[in-house]
């Protein structure tokens, strides 16, 4: 369960003009007239998750406005509409380039506020983690948005920092150095500190100290070093474990004064110049922020008092997102905005190097999720439904048998006052047709009846159910909400496109993008095109706790229905995989412009990767397979299999099949 919410719990007998809690009525009970866009939003919780950058429309269109109020909305499902008109269909993702220049501004405006307020000293020097979001065009959006704060980059192995000296291009910002280092990563640093930029290498352990001198003597450079400590202090959530004691990286404190010593040996005392911790991703706990900040200042101010010139304080990463809107300490939430963990962060420094009498350093933060995360949305199709209750017992035709008999018995007297003893029978009578089925003695019209009149009773149970006291209902019945619930097919890869749901659990907002001035008709949960049964996802947002289905339209003949999977900017795009080789999905990049009669424009449009690119990837030529697939044609011709114009056919539609990509086509 989530706890500390810090806005007044929602009426847990309705929300909107529909049930919520272990015994919600589907959406379909109730009637549809009533039903608005105010509703659709309460339900999703547009309001709460969107951070006031999404919207619903008055004819039930999910919007974004990438610059909030000071800019216009746009509708999502438009922008698929134009994306398809060049040629790009579902899955989709679509980035709101402008939406990251406006986070970029939120969180350096809230630092500077919070200087300001507290009469600090230094000056806040963010960083962009591209661990994050590598992908050029992302990175170099942040960094142009960011010019004007010098706004640095954050690096964290050799093919980052190759890529993070050719998009830096302000030498007033920093790029930090973290991750394991080699030679090779070292020497790329210091080739950064001959082109005059801030290039700073934090040791994870001691060695690299002696690694880093090494080379800067041989390079003939001055190199900027930074230490990170291994505070106590830890957070919380899926990611606490990257922090603490028992921490993968950072140092203790006697390899700190060890480490200082090393530098002071070589001639180096004066390259310390940053103090670094990370206490993990997502913080959900301003306290936990707090803490670790206390603590990594008194390691400063006692630094400083011996002598070693530090100018940096770097509060790494762990700036939240509310992926879920209950603005709680759960994982998938935060009980603090960006203008309070600000806040926090410079008063307790301030208060700390005060306390000790030091000079303020520069704070350095590590900020990635909270600047990517908002910017892109994921688009998929869902294209197809598995129902349990698809059938009416009377569209099956089957011989009177005792089983049949005894269920429509069961239906015919179902009411509130013996549903457990009709719950009972229910169960009862599934168990003897699957036993009789088993033993060779049940046919299978008969079976298949049985098994739709099951669904169609604990149909009406649930509905039963939905309208009785809680503490009185049952807890198999409780769960009947789930069992009954539908799957909606999507035509998308979880393992490409949402690692972080399968391999952690983590929550994303998921909306249909259009159709919310409809009430939604069942309750279900998303299966992917993959042929693995963990492609799937069946835990949802919700204000209280994590839901097990989510409220869907209907899929109508001939139409499109397409769901919106938010939030997902931050590391989804980087880490998917491609299994069962489903690749990269396509994708457009949108801009704002008001002279463009849409207000917007697609500056940008990036096709997936085709089926034979993600066969190249797994050591497949596409040329070798095209001739080992002809020799084979030739053979059934020469056999009088099929004629030669019709194996010329074939063979070439093998041949442009390898160009389509790999996700299904409608």
């Amino acid at each position: 369960m989530k706890a500390e919410i810090a806005s007044p719990p929602v009426d847990t007998t309705t929300e909107g003009s529909f049930k919520i809690g272990p015994t919600n009525a589907s959406p379909s009970e109730a009637s549809t007239d009533d039903w608005t866009t105010e509703d659709a939003k309460e339900l999703y919780l547009i309001d709460r998750w969107g951070n006031g950058y999404f919207d619903v429309n008055a004819a039930g269109s999910l919007t974004i406005a990438p610059l909030q109020e000071r800019g216009q909305k746009i509708s999502i499902r438009e922008v698929v509409a134009a994306a398809r008109e060049q040629g790009l269909h579902t899955p989709l993702l679509i980035r709101f380039q402008d939406l990251l220049h406006h986070r970029v501004r939120a969180l350096n405006e809230a630092f500077m506020t919070a200087v300001a307020d507290n009469k600090f000293r230094g000056t806040y020097r963010g960083v962009f983690p591209i661990k994050v979001n590598q992908l050029r065009e992302v990175v170099e959006e942040i960094l142009e948005a960011g010019r004007p704060y010098h706004y640095g980059i954050e690096v964290g192995s050799k093919p980052e920092i190759f890529a993070g000296l050719s998009v830096h291009t302000d030498n007033d910002s920093l790029i930090v150095c973290n991750g394991y280092k080699d030679d090779n990563y070292i020497r790329t640093a210091m080739i950064g500190r001959k082109l005059g930029k801030k290039v700073i290498l934090i040791a994870e352990k001691v060695s690299e100290v002696r690694a880093i001198t090494r080379i800067a003597k041989e390079m003939g450079v001055e190199p900027m070093i930074g230490l990170r400590v291994r505070l106590v202090a830890k957070g919380a959530g899926k990611w606490a474990d990257s922090a603490g004691e028992h921490a993968k990286f950072g140092l203790s404190t006697a390899e700190i004064l060890l480490a200082a010593q090393i530098m002071k040996e070589a001639g180096m005392s004066s390259a310390f110049k940053l103090l670094h911790f990370h206490i993990g991703s997502q913080v959900p706990d301003i306290l936990i922020i707090k803490r670790a900040v206390r603590e990594a200042t008194r390691y400063y101010a006692k630094l400083r008092k011996m002598g070693h010139p530090i100018e940096y304080l770097d509060v790494g990463g762990g700036l939240a997102i509310d992926y879920d809107g209950s603005r709680s300490t759960f994982h998938s939430s935060m009980n603090y905005s960006v203008e309070e963990y600000a806040r926090d962060v410079v008063y307790n420094i301030t208060d700390i190097c005060d306390d000790e009498k030091v000079p303020h350093p520069n704070i350095v933060s590590e900020s990635g999720r909270a600047i990517v995360a908002h910017h892109s949305v994921l688009v998929v199709e869902a294209f197809g439904a598995i129902e349990k209750t698809a059938m009416s017992p009377a569209e099956l035709e089957a011989p009177d048998h005792k089983l049949i008999k005894e269920l429509m018995y069961v239906m015919e007297n179902l009411a509130e006052r013996n549903l457990v003893e009709c719950w009972h029978d229910l169960v009862q009578g599934k168990e003897e047709a699957q036993k009789m089925f088993e033993l060779g003695l049940l046919p299978l019209d008969v079976k298949a009846k049985t098994e739709t009149l099951f669904w169609q009773i604990a149909t009406r149970m649930q509905k039963i159910a939905s309208a009785m006291d809680p503490s009185e209902v049952p807890e198999d019945i409780a769960n009947l909400r789930n069992q009954l619930s539908d799957q909606h097919i999507c035509n998308f890869s979880v393992f490409q496109s949402l690692l972080d749901h399968w391999a952690l659990g983590a929550l994303f907002p998921i909306v249909p993008i259009h159709r919310l001035d409809e009430r939604p008709q069942s309750q279900s949960t998303l299966v992917d095109i993959t042929c693995d049964s963990d492609g799937k996802v069946s835990k949802f947002i919700d204000i209280n706790d994590v839901k097990d289905t989510l409220a869907l339209h209907d899929i109508k003949e001939g139409e499109p229905y397409y769901l919106g999977i938010f939030l997902t900017g931050a590391y989804q795009d980087i880490m998917g995989d491609i299994h069962n080789l489903f690749g990269r999905v396509n994708e457009v990049h949108v801009f704002l412009d008001d002279d463009e009669e849409s207000g917007y424009y697609l500056e940008e449009s990036i096709a997936g990767n085709t089926i034979g690119e993600v066969l190249g990837m797994t050591q497949y030529d596409t040329h070798d397979l095209v001739a080992k697939v002809k020799a084979q044609v030739d053979i059934a011709i020469k056999q009088d299999k099929m004629r030669p114009t019709e194996g010329m056919r074939l063979l070439a539609d093998y041949e442009r099949g390898l160009k389509d990509q790999t996700y299904l086509s409608f």
